[in-house]
């Protein structure tokens, strides 16, 4: 089932309290209205009752959707640098909720779902987006690198994020966004072959695919940290 529980936080423009319902689990089999919201941007909105503000809560819930094999543990994006971490943390939460310590029920479950670690609204919406589109994303990640390598400039710098955003006919919509306030920078569009490419190249990618796919935070973020960065670069 989805899970709510209240909470109270500031309004970020006049800081009065506001209570809201905080959202704790989501299951998308039984809520797919839940899964719409997020893909239209507007799941956990909220607005102030003393000055009106509209605002939108960090993420932090896990998300079940069997019928797409996606589990999710969407993070607020301020925690992106704590992901190792975390990502222990998912791998034990995931193990007793439909892993090897879980029931066999769940474990039969388990078994058809893949295990993701998400920072911010842009990157989980861009996991359900994946599912919708029966796109890998570890080879949308692999074709951001390539992106990278090709692209003429980029806004690269602390919290901004490239996302997928959009999937019309053969066409993928990509944007540079800033994470936690959910703005967009620039956008362009490539074609979906480009995509099909690199996942009809797997042996030239297989170091890169390593990688990425090592643990939940499946995001190219993680190679600009730590022992990812020569990949990066």
């Amino acid at each position: 089932m989805s899970l709510f529980h209240p909470i109270t936080v500031k309004c970020p423009k006049c800081e009065a309290d506001v209570t809201v319902k905080a959202v704790g689990s989501v299951n998308a089999d039984r809520r797919p209205d839940f899964r719409e919201a997020i893909l239209d941007d507007r799941f956990q909105d909220t607005t102030c009752g003393a000055c009106e503000h509209s605002f939108r809560l960090q993420p932090e819930f896990n998300y079940l959707d069997a019928g797409n094999g996606q589990w999710i543990a969407a993070m607020p994006a301020p925690d992106m640098p704590r992901y190792l971490e975390i990502e222990d943390v998912v791998r034990d939460l995931f193990a007793q909720s439909y892993g090897p310590k879980a029931p066999k029920a769940a474990r039969d479950v388990g078994d058809t779902l893949s295990v993701r670690l998400t920072f911010g609204w842009p990157a989980v919406r861009e996991k359900l987006l994946c599912a919708a589109h029966d796109l890998d994303d570890v080879v949308l990640e692999m074709m951001k690198l390539d992106l990278l390598r090709k692209l003429p400039s980029s806004p690269i710098g602390p919290g901004i994020e490239l996302r997928l955003v959009a999937v019309v006919d053969d066409t993928l919509a990509l944007c540079w966004m800033q994470s936690a306030r959910e703005e967009v920078l620039e956008q362009f569009t490539c074609p979906r072959g480009w995509y099909d490419t690199i996942s009809s190249n797997p042996d030239a990618w297989a170091a890169v695919h390593a990688q990425l796919s090592d643990g939940a935070f499946v995001d190219i973020q993680k190679l600009y940290m730590g022992a990812g960065r020569a990949v990066a670069e």
